[in-house]
């Protein structure tokens, strides 16, 4: 198995991604597990510094489209946890996307509109759209709530952290199209590591 990945090594993240691990290991139900972590998320959303600027920035070579830069902080050796910043530019939008993991997303910087859809009998049905500031953040416990699509709302790029129990960047997840209601298989990717099969 591969070891541990900290690409932003830090004395904060390092306690974070600690006390994830206990959590999760003790408490496997995904509700659980979310409200237990959520304490120590909150913090980490509201601490500065912590986020150097080169993974607060836009990349030109998204697998998602549109300049938008998802940026790998923390990779478990086993692909269990991932913690990541998406960076979408200001104006922007994600395509509608899923998952497939729970864990908890929030916003750092800037403001966001999130639109969350059902996929019911090969449908796309928008079910909840809420607005987002920074310190903003929800759980998202597959099937429920999976799939959305975020777009930046303020002048400036928005910044979300992500903790997912998977290694987002690199699995295949789907891309879906509301007008068509086709899905698509997509792998993301991370702007600043390869997946463990591209090396």
């Amino acid at each position: 198995m591969a070891d541990d990945e900290f690409l932003v090594d830090s004395p904060l993240v390092r306690a974070f991604v600690a006390d994830t691990l206990a959590v999760v290991s003790r408490q496997p139900a995904p509700v659980a597990a979310c409200d237990l972590i959520r304490p120590r998320f909150a913090e980490l959303l509201a601490a500065d510094g912590w986020l150097p600027a080169e993974f607060q920035e836009p990349s030109p070579e998204s697998g998602m489209g549109g300049g938008i830069g998802q940026w790998l902080l923390y990779r478990a050796g086993d692909g269990s946890l991932s913690l990541f910043s998406l960076v979408v530019p200001a104006g922007a939008q994600t395509p509608v996307h899923d998952h497939l993991a729970w864990g908890l997303v929030g916003l750092y910087r800037g403001t966001q509109d999130e639109e969350i859809y059902a996929y019911m009998d090969g449908e796309l049905v928008p079910s909840e759209r809420r607005a987002l500031g920074p310190g903003d953040f929800y759980a998202l416990i597959p099937p429920q709530d999976d799939i959305h699509r975020v777009r930046t709302t303020s002048a400036t790029a928005s910044v979300s952290i992500h903790l997912l129990t998977n290694d987002t960047g690199c699995i295949w997840r789907h891309a879906y199209d509301p007008a068509t209601g086709d899905v698509t298989p997509f792998r993301s990717g991370y702007a600043n590591v390869d997946c463990p099969d591209q090396t």
